[in-house]
C-alpha cells in the first residue's frame, strides 16, 4: 500500500473548519463530502489511510446477517457501492455477486428462516434455498450444507483499494490528508477544538472522531467513556485457482467465510488473530488459521490441494452489543462520533461518512441513527464485554 502523503516533520498551527481523527473509509467519505460542501478539512491518520480495519477485512459488501437496526444504513450504503468506482475515479473491484449464508444443520436453517422473515419487514428481501436448491446452485459445496439464504444484491470489493482510493480523491479535492500523524490530545475551547498530533496542531470548529479501535480514547477525552475493545480478524488467501466460487459465502455462526476474486485467489477467514499491545499491531494465529482451513474444506472440499500464500490480521473496534457508535457527542457541541463497527463496517463506510457530514453541516441526518447513540453506554457497568471469536466481516 503506497503512501498518500508524508506529513511534514514540523508544522505550525493549522486552521480548518473540520478536523477528522482517523483514515478509514467512513472518515475519508466524511472528508470528501464536507470538502465538496465547501468546508476546509484536515484529516489525521496514525498510519496509512485505509490500512486499519477498512483495509484488512474480508471485503464483504453485505446487508444480510446484520443487526436489524443497521439495515437502513446498510441499504443507503449499498446504493453508493454501485457507483463507487466511478465516484472515486478508480476501480475498487466491487461486484454484486450476491451473498449466500449457509446452514449446516436444521437448527441453522430455522435461524435463517426467522432472520429472513424479520429482515423483510426492514426492507431486505432474502431468498431461501433448500438442500436440493443450494447444491444445484453451488454443486461444489460439501455435504454438510442443508440450506441457505441468498441476498442477490449483496457482493464484494477489494478492501485494499477502497481506502487509498478515497484518500487520493480527498487530496485531489483539497482535503489536507496527513498520514503517519497520530493524534495525542484534543480539547474543546471557546471557539472550537484544538487537536494535538505529531508535528501539527489543528484548530477547528468541528471534530469528527472516526478513530476505529481508538475511538474510545477520543470519546473519553470529552467525558464519554465507552467499552470498546479490539477485534482482530484471522484471514488467509490461496494461490490463483480456476474461478468457481461465484458468490460471497458466509455461514450461520460466522466461523468461516469465503470468496474468490476474478484473478482466482480464494480469500477466506474465521477465528481471531493476535494483538501486540506494545505496537498496536495484529498478527494471524497459526491454530486459528488451521481451524479456518478445516472449516473451509468442509464447505468447499475442492480446495484441498490449494496452497495458502498469505495470512494477515488487523485491528477493528468492537462494542459489547456488536453495533457501532454513530452520532453526535452527548457532552460536547461540534463533536461527532463513528467507531466500534465490530467487524462489519466496510460496507457501511461510504454512507456513514455522509451521515457524519450531515451531522456537521446540518446538525441532523435523515438516517435512523438513534440505536447507535453513545449515550447507551452512559451508565454501562459491564466492562468491554466478552471477546467474540467469530465475526463474518
Amino acid at each position: 500500500m503506497s503512501a498518500i502523503v508524508t506529513a511534514p516533520t514540523v508544522t505550525g498551527p493549522v486552521r480548518a473548519d473540520v478536523a477528522i481523527v482517523g483514515g478509514g473509509v467512513a472518515a475519508l467519505s466524511a472528508a470528501v463530502t464536507l470538502k465538496k460542501a465547501g468546508l476546509s478539512v484536515v484529516l489525521m491518520e496514525k498510519r496509512l489511510c485505509g490500512a486499519g480495519a477498512s483495509g484488512v477485512n474480508f471485503g464483504g459488501v453485505r446487508q444480510q446477517g446484520r443487526e436489524f437496526v443497521e439495515l437502513p444504513l446498510s441499504a443507503r450504503s449499498r446504493k453508493l457501492w454501485d457507483g463507487l468506482s466511478k465516484f472515486l475515479g478508480e476501480d475498487v473491484e466491487f461486484e454484486a455477486t450476491g451473498h449466500i449464508k449457509l446452514a449446516r444443520s436444521e437448527a441453522d436453517l430455522a435461524e435463517l428462516e426467522r432472520y429472513a422473515e424479520t429482515a423483510r419487514e426492514w426492507g431486505l428481501d432474502l431468498t431461501m434455498l433448500g438442500p436440493n436448491a443450494v447444491h444445484d446452485a453451488l454443486p461444489w459445496l460439501g455435504e454438510r450444507v442443508v440450506g441457505a439464504s441468498l441476498s442477490p444484491t449483496d457482493g464484494q470489493a477489494n478492501p485494499r483499494l477502497v481506502g487509498p482510493a478515497y484518500a487520493r480523491l480527498a487530496r485531489r479535492l483539497g482535503v489536507d490528508v496527513r498520514e503517519h500523524t497520530p493524534v495525542t490530545g484534543a480539547t474543546r475551547t471557546a471557539d472550537g477544538f484544538v487537536v494535538e498530533a505529531a508535528g501539527v496542531t489543528v484548530h477547528a470548529r468541528y471534530l469528527v472522531n472516526a478513530a476505529g479501535a481508538g475511538g474510545g480514547l477520543v470519546a473519553s477525552a470529552f467525558g464519554e467513556p465507552v467499552p470498546v475493545s479490539p477485534l482482530m480478524p484471522n484471514m488467509l488467501v490461496t494461490e490463483p485457482l480456476p474461478y468457481f466460487v461465484e458468490r460471497s459465502i458466509g455461514v450461520v455462526g460466522g466461523d468461516v467465510y469465503v470468496r474468490q476474486i476474478r484473478r482466482g485467489n480464494v480469500i477466506f477467514g474465521g477465528g481471531s488473530g493476535w494483538r501486540d499491545a506494545a505496537t498496536d499491531l495484529a498478527r494471524p494465529v497459526t491454530e486459528q488459521s488451521l481451524g479456518g482451513m478445516a472449516r473451509t474444506l468442509h464447505l468447499v472440499p475442492g480446495l484441498v490441494e490449494a496452497q495458502v500464500i498469505r495470512s494477515w490480521s488487523g485491528i477493528d473496534g468492537q462494542m459489547p452489543d456488536h453495533i457501532p457508535v454513530v452520532g453526535p457527542s452527548s457532552t460536547t457541541p461540534g463533536l461527532v462520533h463513528a467507531f466500534g463497527f465490530s467487524g462489519h463496517g466496510f460496507q457501511l463506510g461510504p454512507a456513514i461518512g455522509m451521515i457524519l457530514a450531515e451531522l456537521v453541516l446540518d446538525g441532523r441526518t435523515e438516517s435512523p441513527i438513534a440505536p447507535f447513540a453513545i449515550t447507551r453506554f452512559k451508565d454501562w457497568a459491564g466492562g468491554p464485554g466478552e471477546a467474540v471469536t467469530h465475526v463474518e466481516h
